[in-house]
């Protein structure tokens, strides 16, 4: 484990492959890591460079169609979360409701989303269900940029596995403690793009507004050489990431602050516009993964994270209906 850019790195594959003895030290560093910032970037993953590569390509020549051949790729029904959204569509400062958000104005971006890959059947009935199973509409694709998503979704979803039982080591678990809450996980796969901007924002509006991310872990891969994001340290100070070359940046969401009982962090972090020495012409692009439990799971304090002076500080909250009223408190 290593730091880059005073950011901690650390090598999933060297934790895999070292002895019982390691992979307690290597828990240890990450249980202080998360509890310092819920940010750190993940090398030796094994994710294939070529399917790395070809997801950049169908992605961004997604991103380069013209605005009314995407529009055919937006969600089905409004209230969707899968589809194509224009930039301006989404302000994801709302979803801080009730915090010190700063302006809510419109994000800076567009994003396509796809939803879970292995469909759920015989379950009926509850509003959120229906939400995180919503279709993708993939027929107003091209069957090579569905293809490639498909294959990134089941990569993105196998390494999160892999990282959760990193993290059952650091908090103390057996490392298949959590497997029981992803039989069936209601994960979401987005891309997005920060287009050159040719207008000057208004006052206080940016590429992506101050928020935390929804679900357990996200994996985000940032185009390499681009900047902007930054995370809200613990002194109140605004602090960039860095897109380390063959590492995704991974960060706690609020359902494992939830889990831990706020022993780790679900931290703020935002994008910003371009410095004005570029006069806005650096596009962004991402790739995010957000694992999220099953939809049914009831996420409440883990045991090992709860003692007499340390109390619950959260009510247990069932997985699909979180992500469903966090989404929609954006649009």
């Amino acid at each position: 484990m290593t730091a880059q850019h005073d950011f901690p790195l650390v090598n999933l594959h060297e934790f895999e492959t070292t002895s019982s003895t390691g992979r307690l030290e290597y828990g240890s560093r990450v249980d202080t890591i998360c509890r310092r910032s819920g940010f750190l970037a993940i090398t030796g993953h094994g994710v294939p460079a070529d399917l790395i590569e070809t997801m950049w390509d169908e992605t961004r020549k997604f991103f380069d169609l013209p605005l009314e051949q995407k529009l055919k790729a937006c969600p089905r029904q409004p209230g969707d979360p899968y589809g194509y959204f224009t930039v301006k569509s989404e302000a994801l400062a709302r979803s801080r409701a009730g915090m010190d958000r700063g302006p809510l104005l419109p994000d800076l971006k567009e994003s396509f989303s796809c939803g879970p890959i292995h469909p759920l059947t015989g379950r009926e009935g509850a509003d959120e269900l229906a939400f995180c199973y919503a279709p993708t509409p993939w027929s107003a694709v091209s069957p090579a940029f569905h293809a490639t998503w498909i294959a990134y979704y089941d990569a993105m979803e196998k390494l999160a596995e892999r990282i959760m039982r990193l993290f059952a080591c650091a908090l103390g678990l057996p490392e298949a403690y959590f497997n029981p809450y992803f039989r069936a996980p209601i994960s979401s796969l987005r891309g997005l793009n920060y287009p050159e901007q040719d207008t000057a924002p208004q006052p206080g509006q940016i590429r992506a507004g101050a928020h935390s991310d929804y679900g357990t872990l996200t994996l985000l891969l940032p185009q390499q050489g681009s900047g902007g994001l930054e995370i809200l340290g613990p002194d109140g100070q605004w602090q960039a990431v860095p897109a380390i070359p063959d590492a995704f940046v991974i960060n706690i969401g609020d359902l494992m602050a939830l889990w831990t009982n706020n022993r780790w962090v679900s931290t703020v972090h935002r994008v910003v516009n371009p410095p004005s020495s570029r006069k806005g012409q650096d596009r962004r692009q991402s790739l995010a993964f957000f694992q999220q439990p099953d939809w049914d799971s009831m996420i409440e304090a883990l045991p090992n994270c709860v003692s007499t002076g340390h109390p619950p500080v959260f009510s247990p909250v069932r997985s699909g209906t979180y992500l469903m009223n966090k989404f929609r408190s954006t649009q």
